[in-house]
Parts: structure tokens; C-alpha cells; sequence
């Protein structure tokens, strides 16, 4: 299983990052998503676990905390 990893996007989705998540099985995020549409492009490529960073805004609706399985193990998710 393959983890693609980012945090801090602030509303930014790098145009490399299709070419550098290929063939990942799930996105974790870890905050400070800026856009919450970002996590839906993000969507196109992997499902995605988020978290709220320190400048999102929770009327978002993503946790403070996220605990996913993924592969057999688990990860803790958080800004």
C-alpha cells in the first residue's frame, strides 16, 4: 500500500502533486487544508483522510483528530 502525505496547502494544490501521488492507495492530510474544494481534487486521485490545521475553519467539518487503518495499520492524523 502506497500513503501520499501532505499538510499546509493553504488553499494551494501544486500542479506536481497528480504526477507525485500516482498510484497511491489513500491521502492523508494533515492540515491547514485552506479550500475545502482542494480536498476534493484531491479525491480524484485517492480517497483522502483529513484533519483541521490551526487556520482552517471547523464550520469545514473535518476533526481535530483522525485515526485511520490503512494496509493493516493505523495512523494518527493531526496538524
Amino acid at each position: 500500500m502506497q500513503i501520499g502525505i501532505l499538510s499546509d496547502t493553504h488553499g494551494f494544490l501544486d500542479p506536481r502533486l497528480a504526477e507525485l501521488f500516482a498510484g497511491v492507495d489513500h491521502i492523508l492530510h494533515a492540515g491547514d487544508i485552506g479550500y475545502p474544494s482542494l480536498i476534493l481534487d484531491l479525491q480524484e486521485i485517492a480517497p483522502v483522510t483529513a484533519v483541521l490545521g490551526n487556520t482552517d475553519d471547523p464550520r469545514i467539518g473535518y476533526r481535530d483528530t483522525e485515526v485511520v487503518e490503512l494496509g493493516g495499520r493505523k495512523f494518527l492524523v493531526q496538524h
